[in-house]
This record gives C-alpha cells, sequence and structure tokens, in this order.
C-alpha cells in the first residue's frame, strides 16, 4: 500500500521526476523534529543497535535558541541522568525547594519540600537552550545518529516493508527509507497529520502570557501556583535569579494586556505577583499563545508512532506538557530496543502496541487531571470555592496524600522507563 503525503504536492511531482538522480540512505529509526523530546528518543536509542536520522526544518543554532523555560520534573531529570546528560545539565538548571501552591484569594497554602519527594528538589526550572545544547552535543557523538538540520520533509510514500521520505535541503534533493517513522514535530503534527490519526480536545477559553523578570531580592529556588477566578499564575525560578511567569486568562483579557504599555503591563502583573521578592524589571518582553487540551486517538499505526505534543497537547498547570513528552520519548525507547533485541521488526505494529499501551493511559490521566484542576480553580463557584479549599487543607496536613500526588505530577507514579 503507498500512501500520499496530504502536505506540499507539487513538491512531490517534482522529486518524483528526479528520484534516479537523488542519493539515496536507510536508517532504521527516522525522526521528525529535534526538539527536546525528539533528540531525547534518538539519544535514549544509543545503545540500541538501531540506526537513527532526526529531520529539522530549522537550522540547529535556531533549533537551541528558542527563548523558554520548562518546568522539568524528576523523572525527565532521572532520563537526562541515564543518558550521561546530567553532568552537562544539572549546574545550569534551577533545583526548587519549594514548590507553594495557593488559591489567590486564600492565605492558606500547599506547600511541597525535598522531603516530599523521592529526589533531592521538588522539581527543577530549565531552560530550553541548556537542555537542546546538550542533547544536540551527545547526538553529534553519537555515530549511529544522523541529523538533517535546514531539511524540508516533502513526500511521504509508505510500503508494506518500509516508508519513503523525500528530503530537500539548500535546493539538493535525498531519498530516505526508513523502517519506522516517528513524529516528534509539534501539536500541528504532519505526520499525525499523514497518517490520518485524528485526534479529541478543545481550546480553552483562556491564552498564556509568558515573561522573564529579574526579581531584586532572591527566589529561594521556590516555585509558586497561584490559582485566580481568570486562570493559574505560575513562578518559575531560573538561573541568574530570573524567574519566568506564566500567566492563564481569558482570551480577551490576555489581548488586553499585552498591548499595554510595558509600565502598565508590569503594574497588572505586580498585583498577582506580590511583593515578596522586591521590585521587578523585565528582562524578556512578554508572549502569548493559545491554550488548549489535545489527544490522539491512536499513538501508532504500522511504521509510524507520535510522541510528545504530536500525541497529547495539555494545559500549562502544573508543567506537564514537555515532561510527559520526554517519558513518552524514553518509553518508546525502551520497547524498541527490547524488540530489535529479539529481532522483532520495529515498526510492526504488535511492537508498537507495547509503547501506546504504556504511555496512552497514563497521559490521559495526566491530561484530565491538568484540566481538572483548571476547571476547579478558574471560577467563583462556593461549592468548588469551598471544595478546593478544604482540599488544600487536606493535602498540607495529610502527608500520604501530599507524597501521591507529588509522585503523580513529578513522574514517579506508574511504570518509569528507566532507559
Amino acid at each position: 500500500m503507498s500512501r500520499q503525503f496530504a502536505l506540499n504536492t507539487t513538491a512531490s511531482h517534482c522529486h518524483e521526476k528526479a528520484i534516479d538522480q537523488q542519493q539515496t540512505a536507510r536508517t532504521d529509526v527516522a525522526i521528525i523534529g529535534a526538539g527536546v523530546v525528539g533528540l531525547t528518543l534518538a539519544c535514549a536509542l544509543r545503545h540500541s543497535g538501531l540506526s537513527v536520522a532526526v529531520i529539522e526544518a530549522q537550522s540547529q543554532a535556531k533549533a537551541a535558541a528558542r527563548e523558554r523555560a520548562y518546568a522539568f520534573s524528576p523523572m525527565s531529570a532521572r532520563i537526562f541522568q541515564q543518558m550521561g546528560l546530567w553532568e552537562q545539565v544539572g549546574p545550569y538548571i534551577t533545583h526548587f525547594q519549594r514548590v507553594r501552591m495557593s488559591d489567590a484569594e486564600y492565605g492558606k497554602a500547599v506547600n511541597f519540600y525535598p522531603t516530599d519527594s523521592p529526589v533531592d528538589a521538588v522539581y527543577y526550572g530549565a531552560e530550553h537552550r541548556v537542555l537542546i545544547q546538550a542533547l544536540q552535543g551527545l547526538a553529534t557523538n553519537i555515530h549511529r545518529i544522523t541529523a538533517y538540520y535546514d531539511t524540508t520533509l516533502t513526500d511521504i510514500q509508505a510500503t508494506a516493508t518500509d516508508t519513503r521520505l523525500l528530503l530537500e535541503c539548500d535546493g539538493e534533493r535525498q531519498t530516505l527509507h526508513t523502517k519506522l517513522l516517528v513524529g516528534a514535530d509539534g501539536a500541528r503534527s504532519k505526520i499525525r497529520d499523514y497518517a490520518g490519526i485524528r485526534t479529541s480536545g478543545w481550546a480553552y477559553w483562556q491564552s498564556c502570557i509568558t515573561t522573564v523578570l529579574a526579581p531584586a531580592k532572591s527566589h529561594q529556588n521556590t516555585a509558586y501556583e497561584k490559582f485566580w477566578p481568570s486562570g493559574p499564575f505560575a513562578i518559575l525560578p531560573i538561573p541568574g535569579n530570573r524567574c519566568q511567569v506564566v500567566w492563564t486568562a481569558p482570551h480577551a483579557e490576555a489581548e488586553a494586556m499585552l498591548a499595554l504599555p510595558e509600565e502598565a503591563f508590569m503594574a497588572k502583573l505586580r498585583r498577582r505577583y506580590g511583593d515578596g521578592m522586591g521590585d521587578l524589571m523585565m528582562v524578556k518582553p512578554p508572549m502569548m499563545f493559545p491554550v488548549r487540551l489535545m489527544h490522539s486517538h491512536r499513538y501508532v499505526q504500522p511504521g509510524i508512532a507520535l510522541i510528545g505534543d504530536s500525541a497529547h497537547c495539555c494545559h500549562p498547570v502544573g508543567g506537564q506538557g514537555l515532561n510527559m513528552g520526554i517519558r513518552d520519548a524514553a518509553a518508546l525507547a525502551k520497547v524498541l530496543q527490547a524488540a530489535h533485541a529479539r529481532q522483532e521488526p520495529i515498526g510492526h505494529i504488535r511492537v508498537l502496541k507495547r509503547y501506546e499501551r504504556w504511555r496512552r493511559t497514563e497521559n490521559w490521566l495526566i491530561l484530565a487531571m491538568t484540566d481538572l484542576l483548571n476547571r476547579l480553580f478558574s471560577n467563583r463557584l462556593l461549592p468548588l470555592l469551598w471544595l478546593r479549599r478544604t482540599g488544600f487543607w487536606v493535602i498540607e496536613h495529610v502527608v500520604p496524600l501530599k507524597r501521591m500526588i507529588l509522585r503523580v505530577m513529578t513522574g514517579f507514579f506508574g511504570r518509569q522507563p528507566i532507559i
């Protein structure tokens, strides 16, 4: 069976004519997208005996230049440790010594400390540049990984035995044959669209504003999640005594705030941020992006697998998105390595279903949890107000419950992808 790539059909005709003049290469696994999740999969396969190709439309430098910081979970940190990257990453990220969750209009809060966690920090604050450069460096030193930067995927033609990818870089065309095609190309995944995999979900009534601030006083490695009726407001400490703000608000309110002059924007922000860290200076201008929940009906089909945002997207509350993707990558690597060792075809649906069964239910639970948290706190309904404030008191005082919640949030609940 052969399927035509649904996008860029003009380019595919051009490639058909030039096919005999193109270079041809073969790989076991082709990963579309060289972001944190895609490169994590490539590097996690370093001891598998499989050859890996990573295809990225951006240049290597541009892929690393994204101005963003993430809440990085202890399980993600453990996966990086297993890949030998923690010495490069650990000293350049913030180790959260406290995470404080509060209903912004209520004096009580839930505080999580390292003593509640299975590791030496509750969570971590990691900048994109630090993570991606460590992964790029490792991938460069693994001879079984070939990276194609500045390269456009123009056509896909799948058969019963392999998948042929037509690539273009600086006007030069190449054909790449692969046994397994992995979509790590984000929420608008072309691989998911090509595979015809449907999704369920919805756009929230909220948008998310992010900015980076430098407070006058130390952030003391403390992260804050403040729940306001309009949406969550998070403060993530990052190196250099800076903080990334993740501010969720209804669309119209977010658009109006983004249009304000800097002084007026900062005045509104200070009212949410509080004065505990003294004066605030804006380091990076605010940006806004829409918030949505999405879950793919399938993660796999013969010869194709989806990981990260290609398979699922969640509300930013709780900082779960990137960490779910890293666990996807580690789990898929584990499944593929075991199958290859048993001489099973890695693109066979029987093999790929092991990954889907491992990850899809757990990811669904995280999506449901983040959605529930947002809906529970983003309103003023009196019954829910009473429920959440009672819940805060119970969680803070019932230590086993607090530790169980933290295990879920940090990725230590359920089957762990040890690679």
